[in-house]
């Protein structure tokens, strides 16, 4: 996944600072210049490199020890500045991690362990439903819709609550507080009603927008009878 694909996507919305750590493999995802270079388990796409790999290789079979690698970190996922090779090299002799020196970059919408290239258009809708509902950072972490149009009629659905709300809410309303308590008193009441009826893989943020199409007549669920009939009324 090339890093810079993934910020416009997710929305960068800053650098947190640098850090030092030992960084589980699996989580190395994407790459800041090398996508070319590397297939999506950073295997060797170029063959002009494969003597450099099969090096580092050799240096790490006879105990020698890799400088720490140079990441970037979105979320729970990490993007290789320097040190692709060496990547490479460990996932070939089956290591599962190694040490890096960190750069921690915010983003608007969150980058779950899960995120992969695929998803990225619909974490780009997630970013604009943020941008006009800005939740707060520990309901981002959870958040997850496959479909882009389904980030579309959540914005509308949580504008239209804040509309409606906003008169009667004394003093100035910044458009943060407008969001928690859209989802606190829209959002949670409605949860609260159909989660013991519904799939329990569904997120909160799934399961409410599929209840807005149940509601709206634009799609259901194989929902029990009765469920189906909590999200009518």
């Amino acid at each position: 996944m090339p890093l810079a694909d993934a910020l416009a996507a997710l929305g960068d919305a800053g650098t947190m600072g640098r850090h030092d750590d030992i960084v589980p493999l699996t989580a190395v995802v994407g790459s800041a210049a090398r996508s070319d270079d590397f297939d999506a388990d950073f295997g060797l796409i170029n063959p002009a490199l494969r003597r450099r790999r099969e090096a580092l290789i050799a240096m790490l079979r006879a105990g020698d020890y890799p400088a720490p690698l140079d990441l970037v970190q979105l979320g729970e996922l990490y993007f290789v500045r320097d040190g692709h090779h060496r990547v490479s090299a460990a996932k070939t002799l089956g290591w599962d991690s190694l040490p890096a020196r960190i750069t921690r970059v915010c983003t608007v919408a969150y980058a779950m362990s899960c995120l992969r290239t695929a998803n990225l258009p619909s974490k780009a809708a997630e970013r604009c439903f943020l941008e006009r509902v800005p939740l707060p950072d520990d309901l981002r972490r959870d958040l997850w819709l496959d479909e882009r149009a389904d980030w579309a009629r959540l914005a509308d659905s949580a504008e239209a609550w804040a509309h409606r709300t906003r008169s009667s809410r004394r003093g100035p309303v910044t458009a943060p507080e407008l969001a928690a308590s859209w989802w606190r008193e829209a959002v949670v009441p409605v949860l609260d009603r159909l989660r013991p009826g519904a799939a329990p893989e569904l997120r909160d943020v799934q399961l409410y927008v599929t209840a807005l199409a149940v509601r709206d007549r634009l799609g259901s669920l194989e929902w029990p009878d009765d469920l189906a009939e909590r999200v009518a009324g």
